[in-house]
């Protein structure tokens, strides 16, 4: 079985110029944890996942020993998370993300997600985004498949 077989075709991107607050409500309100962002002409540049817009919330390790003190207030680091609502998403994404072809063996396309702890993987072919494969996808195939189990009702 390949790729192709088993990705989503019907594929929820976001724009590069999309604001964070517009990735975060996508996000929850799909309950996503990632998503693929494209440019003008559908080109894959990114994903935006959760643990990248979480990522934004808390500092750096430099800027935490450089400014320790703007960390302690809880309430400023509130105020300051309402101000990078409207910030866009191009800063924050995953560049260049591992990406895999539609004709990959699955099995070899499970490992690539093991090995790059990645929960997704985006599907290009020609630089253009034609799916998602997504680690539950793949693992729930191989039980359906290879140990019959079934989904109970």
């Amino acid at each position: 079985m390949q790729v192709k077989d088993l990705m989503i075709t019907d594929v929820i991107t976001l724009p590069k110029t999309a604001t964070y607050e517009q990735a975060a409500k996508l996000l929850y309100s799909r309950d996503m944890s990632g998503v693929c962002v494209v440019d003008e002409s559908g080109k894959l540049v990114g994903v935006i996942s959760e643990k990248d817009l979480f990522r934004v919330l808390y500092p750096s390790y430099g800027s935490f020993y450089l400014h320790p003190e703007m960390y302690i207030d809880l309430e400023a680091r509130e105020k300051k998370a309402l101000e990078i609502r409207h910030q866009p998403i191009e800063g924050y994404i995953t560049r260049a993300p591992i990406s895999v072809d539609p004709d990959m063996p699955i099995l070899m396309a499970g490992a690539k997600m093991l090995a790059e702890r990645v929960h997704r993987l985006p599907v290009v072919k020609d630089g253009k985004l034609v799916g998602v494969l997504t680690r539950s996808r793949v693992f729930n195939k191989i039980l359906k498949e290879n140990f019959e189990v079934q989904r109970e009702k």
